[in-house]
Order: structure tokens, then C-alpha cells, then sequence
């Protein structure tokens, strides 16, 4: 199959906007206009979101897709991949494919009953759970601390900063290195951090997270303010790059290097599970450790940012299989 769609228009068209005007020469009126217009719609839709479909679009065309198509394209194209992707992955690059016909003003064929069937029926016949990253347990976090310590390079001081920030603050990957000196306010009691906006709050209104000072192995607060003063850092972003002679970056870090960084300390720790850690470890972790403390579910889903109780449930309920099992009772009763 040879797609109907030539590369060079490829990105305008995987944008998810249309906007036209009748003006052949528009005005700076109609102009503007247009710019806002775009802008808002561009802002309706979270960047992740809008990367993720990009990617699907292009997946679809590389596998020689038309645009727009029909609904057998569709059909075939979920064949071709039902052996090789996982149904969830094939789910969102439907929905990406959906969204693209209908902001293009063209017919849906993702709706038709014909591909939900036949996506309905991967799933149940391909699925597989999904795949879930380890929880970072406090314990796990303080041993790597301890041996963070040891080390006096800024590179350390700001993994050291960025890990326990990471844990504690329930920060999703992308927060954590979007966190600026000017949303850290210092109180008596210790740090506290507002989010203009996560992906838990699209709208703008703001999210605020209290991290109060550490009197054990692990304190955030005083960590990140190690970092700050020893990276001279004193506005923009926190957590930067630095290189091999010890030159702190003017940008934030990648996203990505928030798993590669976790990674290199679990492993050198000597963490059993670290092949199964990621960036996500870190709230799951905090969820799991908090709820094992004594936090409240209430207390623990605020910390961690979360919209919906069966979200941190499930964390949970990962975290005490066995010390909360209706077995435990039966199971430690003796016989005589």
C-alpha cells in the first residue's frame, strides 16, 4: 500500500488542527485570529497526548496506511500488528487515528462496529496484563542515600536531590524535571512545592505539595537545598545536567534521564529488582511505604497528585498481599 499523503505535508497533517480562512489575503486581524485559535486548541490537548499520536499516525503510514482511509485499511492495519503489539498499544494508535479523521473533517472509520470488533476481539484473545513497574520501597530509597552520601561530585548531589524529591513528593518524571527554583517556597516546617499545572490538572489551577523536614537517613528538603547552593543554582529549572568537569547546564534535564539515573544508583546498591524499576517506581513506591506507615488513603492520593482512590488502591493493595490477607488468621492457627 502507498500512502495518499507525500512526507513533506505529513507533520501539518498529524498536528490534530484545521484551521482555514476564505481571505486569500488575510488580514493581521484574521491572521491573529487564527493564531489563537490554534493556540488554544494546541492547549485543549497535553503535549504527551499530542506526541503520542503523532507517533501513532506515523506508525500507521509507515506501514503504508492511506489518509484518509477506509474502513478495511483499518481492519488490515490491526491485523498486520495483532501478533506483534500489545492490544493497549494497538487501542491508542486506533484512537490517535480516530481523532486525526474527525479534526480533519473526514468520516470516522475507527467507530465503525466492524473495528471495534475486531479490536475487541485482540484484546481478549491477545491481551496480556499490564506490565507494572516495582515499587521503590523507603528501604530501598534510604540505601541508596546512604551510599549517595559517600560521594561529594555535584553529579551526586543533584541524583541524591532528585531521587528523594522524586519519592517523596509523589512527582511524576515529567514534573520532577519541569520544577523551577520559583516554585519552591521554604517554611519553618520545611519545603513546599507548587506545580502550575500536571497532567492531573490540564486547567491550570495548580498543585501544591508539602515535604516536611526528614530526621532519619532521608531529608528531601535539605538535600535539594544542598544541590541549589552547590550548583549556585538560584532560578530556573532545578535539576540540570552536568558534565565531566563539573559545569552545571543553564536547562532542565530530559525525562528520560530520570529512569537512567535511578537505574545507575539501584544497581550499584545492589537492588534486586532493578531490571524492573523505572521512573514510575518512585510513586508507587511512596504510596506503598506511606499506606505501610500508617498514611491515609486520603492523605496519600494528595501527596501523590492522584484524581481517582482505585488509582492509589491498587498500590495498595500490592503493598500488603500478605500482611493483609484473610488466609493470615486461618493459616497461623494451631492445631492440636
Amino acid at each position: 500500500m502507498k500512502s495518499l499523503i507525500k512526507k513533506p505535508v505529513i507533520d501539518q497533517l498529524i498536528n490534530f488542527e484545521q484551521l482555514t480562512t476564505d481571505a486569500v489575503r488575510p488580514s493581521s486581524l484574521v491572521v491573529d485570529s487564527i493564531r489563537l485559535q490554534r493556540e488554544f486548541i494546541s492547549a485543549a490537548t497535553s503535549e504527551n497526548t499530542r506526541r503520542a499520536y503523532r507517533s501513532a499516525v506515523r506508525h500507521f503510514l509507515d506501514w503504508g496506511g492511506n489518509l484518509p482511509a477506509d474502513e478495511s485499511i483499518i481492519v488490515n492495519y490491526l491485523l498486520s500488528f495483532s501478533d506483534s503489539l500489545n492490544p493497549r498499544t494497538l487501542s491508542l494508535k486506533i484512537t490517535a487515528l480516530s481523532q486525526w479523521h474527525r479534526h480533519q473533517g473526514f468520516s470516522d472509520p475507527c467507530a465503525a462496529p466492524h473495528v471495534r470488533k475486531v479490536l475487541l476481539g485482540i484484546s481478549r484473545s491477545r491481551g496480556r496484563p499490564a506490565e507494572k513497574a516495582a515499587a521503590l520501597l523507603l528501604e530501598d530509597v534510604e540505601k541508596i542515600v546512604t551510599f549517595q552520601q559517600q560521594d561529594i561530585s555535584l553529579k551526586a548531589l543533584r541524583d541524591c536531590a532528585l531521587l528523594q524529591i522524586g519519592f517523596f513528593g509523589g512527582f511524576r518524571r515529567s514534573e520532577l524535571v519541569s520544577l523551577k527554583v520559583e516554585n519552591l517556597a521554604w517554611q519553618k516546617e520545611g519545603l513546599l512545592i507548587h506545580l502550575p499545572r500536571s497532567k492531573t490538572d490540564q486547567t491550570g489551577r495548580g498543585i501544591s505539595k508539602a515535604i516536611p523536614y526528614g530526621g532519619g537517613i532521608c531529608c528531601p528538603a535539605l538535600a535539594l537545598k544542598k544541590w541549589l547552593n552547590s550548583a549556585k543554582i538560584h532560578n530556573g529549572s532545578i535539576f540540570r545536567s552536568v558534565n565531566r568537569w563539573g559545569a552545571v547546564a543553564m536547562d532542565g534535564i530530559n525525562a528520560a534521564s530520570v529512569n537512567a539515573i535511578l537505574v545507575h544508583w539501584a544497581s550499584r546498591v545492589g537492588i534486586s529488582h532493578v531490571s524492573e524499576i523505572s521512573s514510575h517506581s518512585l510513586r508507587r513506591g511512596m504510596a506503598t511505604s506511606a499506606y505501610r506507615s500508617g498514611a491515609s488513603l486520603r492523605d496519600i492520593k494528595r501527596q501523590g497528585g492522584w484524581r481517582f482512590d482505585g488509582t492509589v488502591q491498587g498500590y495498595i493493595d500490592d503493598a500488603d498481599r500478605f500482611t493483609e490477607n484473610a488466609l493470615t488468621g486461618l493459616l497461623k492457627t494451631k492445631t492440636t
